[in-house]
C-alpha cells in the first residue's frame, strides 16, 4: 500500500493536524473489498478487526497522517469565508494498482478546528445513504466519490431526534473543491494561490502544465468535467440537492450526498431537498448553477493570468461561457444514445423533446419511461402512457427513426438503468437501520445496485416508483 500526504504538505494554513475521537462501540456495517483491491490495502486492515479500529477512528495506522481540510464556499449564492472539514478528517492520499493518487477520509469521526460547534458525528442515515447513492453512481458511470467502510459508532447522535452514530470512509481522486480555491484566493497571496493552482494541476490536469495559459488551460478542463458530470447527473434524473461551491470538486467528482435524490415521475422543476427553499437547485438549474460556480472558480485563478486585468477577465470568462455549449454537447449526445439515435440524427432533438414533454404530461417514470423503450414490444412502455394517441404518434415516429430497432435497443439497454437508488428505498433501508438495527435490506438494495442494467424478476419491487404512500417528498442534509 503506497501512501503519503502530498496536499497538507503545501501550506500549513489549507489544513489542520487533529486526531478521530475514538468511538464506544464499533461495529460492521459494510466493508468494499473491491475497492479495497485497487487501493492496495493489506487484507490485515480491511474487514477484519484490525480494519474496524481503523475505519471508526478508533486507531490510527501508521500509514495516516490526519488533518482536517479548510475551504470556503458559496452556500446558496451566500458567500462563507470558512467552512471546512467539520466532521471529517483526510487519513492519508493513496496510489492504487493503476497509478492513480485518491484521498481516504473518515466523516463522522469527531470534532475538529472546523466544527462550529457541531459535535463532528454523523448519524446513523446519511451514512448509509451516501454508502448506497455513491456506490450506485460508480455502477452507473458517473465520476464520483466512493464508500470504502460504513462502520456502526455504538453511540447515540443528537439532532431532530436521538440517533445511532455511523462512521463512513468515503475514497476520492482530491477533496479539492472550488470552496478550496476560493479559501486560497481570500488569503491573498499570489505565491500560495500560483502553488494550489499548479498542485490542482499536476494532481488533475497535468497536460495543462505545457499549455501556453496552463491556468486558463486548468479552468477549461474543470469546465468541462464539470459540464459533462452535470449531463450525466440530468440523463439519469438525479438532483444534488445542495450545489454550493464547497460541494463541486475540481476534479469533476460527484460529492457530498446530502439531500440528493432522483426524479420519479418527470418534472423540471423538482426539488426535494428540504433548505433549498427557493428551488435554486431544483432539476433543471443545474446546468446553470454549474456555470455559475465555474465562474466562482475563474475569478480564483484571475490573478495568475499573464494578462492586464481587463484582457485576464474577458479570456475567462469566454471560457465560462463556453460552460452551456458543452453541457448542451454532452447531454444531447446522452439523452440521444438513452433513445438508441446517434446525436447528429436529424430527429433526434425533436423526438427527445417531444418525449419528455409527453412524460411531463403523463407523470411519466423518467426511469422507467426510458428503460422500458428497450422492450422487445410495447406493453410496458404504453401502459405508462395508457396508451394515448399522442404517445402511440410519437411511438410511430421514434420506431420509424431507426433502420435497426433491435440492434438500437440493445445499446439502449446500456444506458438506460433499470434500477436505481429511489428515495423510498433508501428511505426504508434507513428506517429499518435505524428503528430495528436490521441491516438486511441495506445489503438487499446495494446487490441489486451493483448490476443497474441488467433486470432480474426476482428484483421487481426494486425497479417500480414509489406508491402514494411511499413517495419521498423532502430529503435531508443529515449533518
Amino acid at each position: 500500500m503506497r501512501t503519503e500526504q502530498t496536499y497538507v504538505q503545501l501550506d500549513t494554513r489549507l489544513s489542520s493536524a487533529v486526531e478521530p475521537t475514538p468511538v464506544l462501540d464499533p461495529q460492521w456495517i459494510a466493508f468494499n473489498d473491491e475497492l479495497a483491491e485497487q487501493l492496495q490495502i493489506p487484507s490485515t486492515q480491511r474487514d477484519t478487526s484490525e480494519g474496524l479500529l481503523i475505519y471508526s477512528g478508533n486507531t490510527t495506522p501508521e500509514w495516516a497522517q490526519p488533518h482536517a481540510l479548510a475551504y470556503a464556499g458559496h452556500q446558496f449564492a451566500n458567500y462563507v469565508p470558512q467552512l471546512g472539514d467539520g466532521r471529517a478528517v483526510l487519513l492519508t492520499e493513496v496510489v492504487d494498482k493503476n497509478g492513480q493518487r485518491y484521498d481516504i477520509q473518515l466523516k463522522g469521526s469527531g470534532r475538529t478546528p472546523y466544527s462550529r460547534g457541531g459535535d463532528g458525528r454523523s448519524p446513523l442515515g446519511p451514512v448509509l445513504r451516501e454508502y448506497l447513492v455513491s456506490e450506485a453512481m460508480h455502477r452507473l458511470n458517473v465520476p464520483t466519490t466512493r464508500a470504502l467502510a460504513a462502520v456502526a459508532s455504538g453511540e447515540m447522535v443528537k439532532r431532530e431526534s436521538i440517533e445511532p452514530g455511523a462512521i463512513l470512509t468515503r475514497v476520492a481522486k482530491s477533496h479539492l473543491r472550488v470552496g478550496t480555491a476560493q479559501y486560497v484566493l481570500a488569503l491573498q497571496e499570489r505565491k500560495l494561490s500560483k502553488a494550489f493552482a499548479d498542485y490542482v494541476i499536476q494532481r488533475h490536469y497535468p497536460a495543462c502544465a505545457s499549455a501556453e495559459q496552463p491556468y486558463l488551460a486548468l479552468l477549461t478542463h474543470v469546465r468541462d468535467n464539470q459540464a459533462k458530470l452535470i449531463a450525466q447527473w440530468m440523463s439519469l434524473g438525479f438532483i444534488h440537492g445542495v450545489m454550493n461551491t464547497d460541494n463541486m470538486t475540481l476534479s469533476g467528482e460527484t460529492i457530498d450526498y446530502g439531500p440528493c435524490a432522483f426524479i420519479e415521475a418527470y418534472d423540471p422543476q423538482q426539488v426535494f431537498s428540504s433548505i433549498d427553499r427557493r428551488g435554486r437547485y431544483m432539476y433543471q438549474n443545474q446546468p446553470p448553477i454549474g456555470m455559475w460556480n465555474i465562474a466562482r472558480f475563474a475569478e480564483t485563478l484571475l490573478p495568475l493570468l499573464e494578462l492586464d486585468e481587463q484582457q485576464a477577465i474577458t479570456q475567462a470568462s469566454e471560457v465560462v461561457h463556453g460552460f452551456e455549449q458543452v453541457y448542451q454537447q454532452q447531454y444531447h449526445a446522452r439523452m440521444s444514445a438513452k433513445l438508441g439515435l446517434a446525436p447528429e440524427h436529424p430527429q433526434a432533438e425533436q423526438l427527445l423533446e417531444d418525449y419528455l414533454q409527453l412524460m411531463q404530461f403523463h407523470q411519466v417514470d423518467f426511469t422507467l419511461g426510458f428503460r422500458y423503450l428497450c422492450d422487445e414490444d410495447d406493453k410496458r412502455i404504453g401502459s405508462l402512457f395508457q396508451q394515448s394517441p399522442t404517445w402511440q404518434k410519437w411511438y410511430q415516429q421514434w420506431q420509424d427513426a431507426h433502420k435497426d430497432l433491435n440492434t438500437a435497443k440493445q445499446k439502449m439497454a446500456q444506458v438506460n438503468p433499470i434500477y436505481i437508488p429511489r428515495n423510498h428505498l433508501v428511505q426504508e433501508v434507513i428506517t429499518a437501520a435505524v428503528k430495528d438495527g436490521d441491516l438486511k435490506p441495506f445489503n438487499a438494495l446495494h446487490r441489486v445496485l451493483k448490476n443497474p442494467f441488467k433486470e432480474h424478476e426476482e428484483y421487481a419491487r426494486y425497479s417500480q416508483p414509489a406508491a402514494r404512500n411511499e413517495q419521498i417528498t423532502r430529503t435531508f442534509c443529515g449533518t
